[in-house]
């Protein structure tokens, strides 16, 4: 079977230097490189079943996105937003296409990591080239995010790692049915047994700071701006929503297609926010996009 490596890559924020794990899987030589970047309190393992589907055509990169998983977290609890995350991909990006001389990659962002891959790719000489936007958007709904809010900064320790993935199965049910074994490996790859024998979530509990900052005004300026990125892609791009997803209302994601880079819409039944890509038929879709389809 098709393991990763595991690497890491220095990154500068203003409170100083953090190291930023990643996973990478397939030929350590292939120019090809496909970038894909988690939600708000999962971890580069999310991708592992999309890494081994595709590692026969690209040099798959995963990171754990500062604050969570292997990576340090920052000093400044402040810093975890989606500025800071684009620099550290900037970083990212650079160590993984050393030796491309153009430096471009493939990129596929869940939730938060769609965020990331947006803005990325809104930049004038922008490494992206294909883009895949797993069930967000520029219309962030206020319900779904104080949702999310208000679990990340949950304080929550299980006395053994059965609870801790029963309570993780419960938060992630909008995820879809999954089969016992992948409830345990999506439960397994965000749990960590402290010194003290309890379990805790595998991610820095101030990354819900940011969160509690938003006032109505910041969050209207927020999606105008997400709106003007959007607009700004220029390459070609893969919106995939879940058919029940309270972050990406429907409405949302046919305006996306009419505008910006006019994405291809992939719509999944019976899952909400977000999809895992875990499955075959969900691969199948990312794959058809990145690889299929080039011309």
């Amino acid at each position: 079977m098709v393991e990763a490596r595991l690497k890491s890559v220095q990154c500068s924020s203003p409170a100083g230097l953090h190291r930023m794990a990643y996973k990478e899987w397939g030929d350590p030589a292939n120019p090809r490189v496909l970038v894909c970047v988690h939600g708000v309190t999962r971890v580069a393992g999310d991708f592992d079943a999309l890494a081994r589907a595709l590692s026969d055509h690209y040099r798959v990169v995963c990171p754990d996105v500062a604050g969570r998983g292997r990576s340090e977290r920052l000093r400044d609890p402040g810093l975890y937003v989606v500025p800071q995350y684009v620099a550290d991909m900037v970083t990212l990006i650079a160590r993984v296409t050393a030796n491309d001389e153009e430096g471009t990659v493939h990129w596929v962002g869940t939730s938060m990591g769609g965020l990331i891959g947006m803005i990325l790719a809104s930049f004038e000489n922008s490494p992206i080239r294909r883009l895949v936007l797993n069930d967000i958007g520029p219309v962030l709904d206020p319900a779904a995010m104080a949702r999310i809010g208000e679990y990340i900064g949950q304080d929550v320790r299980f006395p053994d790692f059965e609870t801790g993935a029963r309570f993780v199965k419960d938060v992630s049910s909008s995820f879809g049915p999954h089969s016992e074994d992948e409830w345990r490996k999506l439960a397994g790859d965000v749990l960590v047994q402290e010194p003290d024998g309890a379990w805790v979530r595998h991610y820095d509990i101030k990354l819900a700071r940011p969160f509690a900052a938003i006032t109505p005004e910041r969050a209207q300026q927020d999606q105008a701006a997400l709106w003007a990125a959007f607009d700004a892609i220029r390459c070609p791009t893969l919106l995939i929503r879940g058919e029940l997803s309270d972050l990406l209302s429907r409405a949302t994601a046919e305006e996306m297609a009419r505008r910006g880079p006019k994405p291809q819409l992939a719509e999944i039944q019976g899952v909400g926010h977000a999809p895992t890509l875990m499955h075959a038929q969900q691969i199948a879709i990312v794959r058809n996009f990145l690889i299929n389809n080039q011309t």
